[in-house]
């Protein structure tokens, strides 16, 4: 809800989501998040009796895998009280890393805390909502996928245990396209198609059938129209061959991270489609 100075024009409201950059009210609002679930609750950081807090083991795994630095680094160490030295020190990081760094925290808290704290993703998400981030949780990861269809289409599609192998390439195309150190566009696309290409084996009845074989056993059984199987097969330029499919898409110099996240997005469509005609 707008405030009072918004309403009345005084305090400029975000117009754009945050793609790229990370503005101090939703870096707060992060920690302040974190806070509530960890850093305050009790026991985290201080123990009863003077023994250590739950930091002391969340900590190991942070400078050991996070910030892959010896465990004994940690400020403090080998004092009875560090766990105060400890959240000062995750604290700077938090506060003076790049933007983007605080997104891998927090998959990496979450992954941590996946079993203990289910609930986390979506109480984050709820914050990158509100503060207009132009990122969000799905299966774990932050991805930049702004639209709120979108995120559902993709988060429905993961979570279907149905069919292990089209999650699996899905999962994947999801993980090159969200890698915000290394995207692998090229790869994403092809798992996405990978994944429509199982599906349609399953839906076909062809577990070694290549997309074309498939989609044509649809088009004959009468379970795909033949305007949305050509028009398919045009949009993905797709050729048989001996080493299965070959998307022509694939062989372009410049492809993006628009050309990789619209693939996502279309399989995943057209999977749910394949996935309509086996009911």
């Amino acid at each position: 809800m707008k405030s009072f100075s918004q309403r009345q024009g005084l305090k400029p409201i975000a117009q754009v989501a945050q793609v790229g950059a990370m503005n101090d009210e939703l870096r707060n609002s992060l920690w302040n998040a974190l806070d509530t679930v960890f850093w305050s609750a009790s026991s985290f950081v201080y123990g009863n009796h003077g023994n250590h807090g739950e930091i002391e083991g969340f900590s190991r795994i942070l400078w050991s895998h996070y910030f892959k630095k010896p465990v004994d680094s940690r400020p403090g160490y080998g004092r009875s009280s560090r766990g105060g030295m400890i959240l000062d020190a995750i604290r700077e990081h938090f506060f003076n890393c790049e933007w983007h760094e605080v997104y891998d925290f927090l998959e990496f808290v979450v992954r941590v805390h996946a079993r203990d704290k289910p609930k986390l993703p979506g109480y984050l998400n709820q914050i990158l909502e509100r503060e207009l981030a132009g990122y969000k949780f799905i299966d774990g990861m932050i991805v930049d996928i702004t639209d709120a269809q979108e995120s559902e289409l993709i988060a429905e599609a993961l979570s279907d245990t149905k069919f292990g192998p089209v999650a699996a390439h899905l999962e994947r195309a999801l993980q090159l396209l969200a890698d915000r150190k290394q995207p692998d566009y090229r790869n994403s696309i092809k798992e996405s198609i990978s994944a429509v290409e199982a599906m349609a084996r399953v839906v076909a009845e062809t577990p070694k059938a290549t997309l074309g074989e498939a989609l044509k056993v649809l088009e004959k059984k009468g379970r795909l129209h033949p305007a949305l199987k050509d028009g398919f097969s045009k949009l993905y330029g797709y050729t048989n061959d001996d080493d299965g499919i070959r998307h022509a898409m694939l062989d372009e110099p410049n492809i993006d991270q628009s050309d990789a996240k619209y693939f996502l997005l279309s399989c995943t469509s057209f999977i749910n489609y394949l996935k309509a005609n086996l009911a």
